[in-house]
């Protein structure tokens, strides 16, 4: 099979908060150096670590570094990693939206890229006028376009909408006449960046499907990026790990994916957790958890559970002023998967106790049920914030922090897989 994509040592330099060098002076020196002197650009030696979390220790910095690799024709190739792993700008690389700072790019066939919702669509015009300018955009002809819009506006499900402005669409609606149109290019390359995220479930696997269509009923070439790792794992055959601008790993997806679950996840962490004290240079929140673990019926401490036991998870928080309603948010992930099996929010809880919490310490406890969850290991993410002040008022935790498995010694299943239990957030508030 011939290759449709090659990134040869693709690297990418950004001065932070600045356009070019900056400098006048240092704008001369690249010239003279590159142009005139046929040397490097000198300014490719000191750029730092594309790794968001830290501080920079220089001026300039590698959104990507030495990128290799060769996509085969008709391959589904999911590129996955953190937020500013360098995902979006390998994919503007390919689109031509920006240029490499070193390597190239050689790529088979035209390129049909969905990178940002409503790209190229027009505020004032309707659905239908946008479908021509997104197509003309995209490199479609006026007669090919004509003789697709059925089509489009069929898989697109706004077919009521078609003649209102887009504007009064939703971001969801945008995205499905935007990929719609990018869907029906007949691109030979398919570049799409985690669009459909926004879209609902219905649409989700719809655009699934057609990708799906494309690359193995058409032999196109699909390059997808998401978080959702259920459908990076069902679209795509072989993955790409992005970390600070750099491959991390490569092969087929679902080694890929499990490379970067076990990178991505504290699995140091255990059945209970307590907050260290504060330092001096972080800005104490009203609203803070202080403790937070999984027990048994009993109240026995526990990390490890058979199927027939109830989890019980109890937090206990500190609240340090009269403060208005809660917004909270619980979530338990598969380890194996990183798939959420199970989200629940405020709107969810039994009794409403949130619109005024008085000064104090509370507890929340929260029940899962027997046999809700299948064997595995599983984390638990919780977050707090004002509804009525998100910036002014938020709990300064936010990831998994609770780790627990679940087993069945008795009949001795396996991790199957998870699947959504239907439960309502029962907590109460103690004093």
């Amino acid at each position: 099979m011939s290759t449709a994509i090659e990134f040869n040592n693709i690297s990418k330099l950004y001065r932070l908060g600045l356009v070019s060098t900056g400098t006048l002076s240092h704008d001369l020196k690249r010239w003279w150096t590159m142009n005139i002197k046929g040397e490097e650009d000198p300014y490719l030696k000191i750029g730092s670590v594309n790794d968001r979390s830290k501080a920079a220790d220089s001026e300039y910095v590698w959104a990507l570094k030495d990128i290799d690799f060769k996509v085969e024709q008709g391959d589904v190739v999911g590129i996955i990693g953190k937020n500013g792993a360098g995902k979006s700008t390998l994919l503007k690389i390919l689109s031509k939206i920006t240029a490499p700072t070193t390597g190239t790019i050689k790529a088979k066939g035209r390129i049909g890229s969905l990178l940002e919702v409503g790209t190229g669509f027009h505020p004032e015009m309707t659905g239908r006028e946008n479908i021509y300018l997104n197509g003309a955009i995209l490199g479609m002809t006026k007669p090919e376009i004509t003789r697709k819009l059925d089509e489009i506006v069929d898989f697109s499900g706004c077919e009521r909408y078609i003649d209102t402005p887009v504007k009064r669409y939703s971001s969801g609606m945008m995205v499905r006449l935007g990929f719609a149109v990018a869907a029906h290019l007949d691109p030979e390359i398919l570049v799409v960046d985690e669009v459909l995220a926004v879209g609902d479930a219905e649409f989700q696997k719809k655009a699934i499907g057609k990708m799906q269509d494309v690359s193995r009923g058409e032999g196109r070439t699909v390059l997808f990026v998401s978080h959702n790792m259920a459908s990076v794992r069902s679209l795509c055959k072989n993955g790409v790990v992005l970390s600070n601008g750099m491959i991390e790993y490569s092969g087929l997806i679902e080694d890929s994916v499990a490379y970067y679950l076990n990178k991505t996840t504290k699995l140091d962490v255990g059945a209970f957790w307590k907050r260290d004290s504060i330092t001096s240079k972080e800005v104490e929140p009203l609203f803070q958890l202080l403790e937070a673990g999984v027990y048994d019926e009993s109240g026995k401490l526990k990390s490890s559970f058979e199927c027939d036991e109830c989890v019980n998870c109890e937090f206990i928080v500190h609240v340090k002023q009269q403060v208005p309603s809660i917004y909270g948010w619980f979530g338990i992930k598969s380890v194996k998967t990183g798939d959420y099996i199970f989200v629940s929010d405020s709107n969810d809880i039994v009794v409403n106790k949130l619109q005024t919490l008085p000064v104090g310490k509370h507890r929340i406890r929260l029940s899962i049920p027997k046999r809700s969850i299948a064997p595995g290991e599983y984390l638990i993410t919780v977050n707090f914030q004002s509804s009525q002040n998100i910036m002014g008022f938020f709990m300064d935790k936010n990831e998994e922090f609770i780790k627990f498995d679940i087993h069945d010694y008795k009949t001795g299943r396996g991790d199957t897989r998870t699947g959504y239990f239907s439960t309502l957030l029962d907590w109460e508030f103690l004093e």
